[in-house]
């Protein structure tokens, strides 16, 4: 037998025995990973593109100027903790509030007021004047949500050029209640800034209500881009680019990488969800920890509505004592049933209405909290409601314009 003693040829040989490995593919999770993280930038891309008013990037910072800084030429105002009262407006329904300033407009296309308990009927305008126009003063009308006044845009207006020497902000329409100026701010609104104050949004403390023990909206009540669809349009076009590539580059399809998409949007959005948790957790023990159920109670936010079932309770006899409950908010007629078992209550829980007096009998009792169109003649001892025809009462309970009555 020969044996070659040549290596160059046993090299060859040794390669030609060796089967071609195929080539290995990225995990599930790394692929998974890298279209999620694609999807996110390309939708933050394509937003910023939209939204953002002037220059990407700027070395400006935001103005910030507070409550004390304002004069009030029309209307009445006060300072106070929480910044400016606007109390009452002047004889022609009009309140003024302004404040001198300086700084280059193409700077700041956005200014913000910070300003709630807006009534619906009160229209609202910013005035600002500029160096080129000084004689001229310029106005924009001002959008009113839920109270609160949206954000001016100025980068686009014809007049919002030069260096800005006054701001003022005017409310038109007349009110009871006052209206509450915390400040405003000229912002630079830069790519990173957007980017920040959507995220603030995202993250901003949300108590809890009515709704949370079901969902939770997602941070700050008014949202330029709310997190759960954004993070909708992400998954699908991230699932979207993966059947693509799959079905271009030929290779095997895993359910695992769709599914691993849908569980990262559920762990962002459970881990906010999770941050507001925490944040509501530290407020409720300040509220409620280290006191006694009474206290508790008095610490609640149906404080009032307690406070006074609780009077009431004391002047009545023990249960089973028929009580009617008339309130106008649905919520304070739920409430007020709730404090006041054992007792034999009654209310209508979808609609403000009383039973008629005929379905009244002597020892029943009617609570009026915060009810309009219920009416009591001390001197002849009447009561009637909502225009019925009156009937026989004595009044057992007067507290703040709730009254607990017992019908003869």
């Amino acid at each position: 037998m020969e044996t070659s003693l040549d290596p160059s040829a046993q090299t060859a040989r040794g390669k030609a025995d060796v089967p071609n490995e195929a080539p290995r593919s990225a995990p599930p999770f790394v692929v998974g990973l890298l279209l999620f993280s694609a999807s996110v930038l390309l939708c933050l891309l394509a937003y910023l593109a939209f939204s953002v008013p002037g220059p990407w990037f700027s070395r400006a910072s935001p103005i910030h100027w507070t409550a004390r800084e304002f004069g009030v030429p029309h209307g009445t105002a006060k300072i106070g903790r929480e910044g400016l009262a606007l109390v009452v407006p002047d004889a022609t329904g009009t309140t003024l509030a302004s404040i001198n300033t300086s700084f280059r407009s193409r700077d700041y296309p956005l200014v913000a007021w910070d300003v709630s308990d807006v009534p619906d009927g009160v229209a609202a305008a910013m005035l600002w004047s500029n160096e080129y126009e000084p004689a001229k003063v310029f106005s924009l009308p001002l959008a009113i949500e839920s109270g609160r006044i949206a954000p001016a845009m100025l980068g686009s207006d014809p007049h919002w050029l030069g260096r800005v020497t006054g701001l003022a902000l005017i409310l038109r329409g007349t009110f009871t209640t006052p209206i509450l100026l915390r400040g405003v701010v000229a912002k630079p609104m830069t790519a990173g800034e957007v980017l920040r104050n959507r995220v603030a949004e995202w993250l901003e403390f949300e108590p809890w209500n009515g709704a949370s023990i079901n969902t939770r909206t997602g941070g700050a009540e008014r949202q330029d881009l709310s997190l759960p669809p954004l993070l909708a349009v992400v998954v699908g076009l991230a699932a979207v680019a993966y059947f693509a590539f799959a079905r271009r580059l030929g290779g095997g399809f895993h359910p695992a990488i769709v599914a691993g998409l849908f569980i990262a949007a559920w762990f962002i959005l459970d881990a906010v969800w999770q941050w507001n948790l925490v944040r509501q957790v530290v407020v409720t023990f300040e509220q409620y920890g280290g006191k006694s159920w009474h206290e508790r109670h008095l610490a609640a936010e149906d404080n009032v509505l307690f406070a006074f079932v609780d009077k009431a309770r004391a002047k009545m006899p023990p249960p089973p004592a028929r009580v009617f409950i008339a309130a106008d908010v649905q919520y304070f007629r739920y409430r007020a049933a709730y404090h006041l078992y054992p007792y034999n209550v009654y209310f209508d829980p979808a609609q403000n209405t009383v039973p008629p007096a005929t379905a009244m009998r002597s020892g029943d009792y009617l609570m009026v909290f915060q009810r309009k169109g219920v009416q009591y003649d001390a001197a002849r001892h009447l009561l009637s409601w909502d225009g019925g025809s009156p009937v026989p009462a004595d009044l057992v309970l007067l507290d703040a314009g709730s009254a607990l009555l017992r019908i003869r």
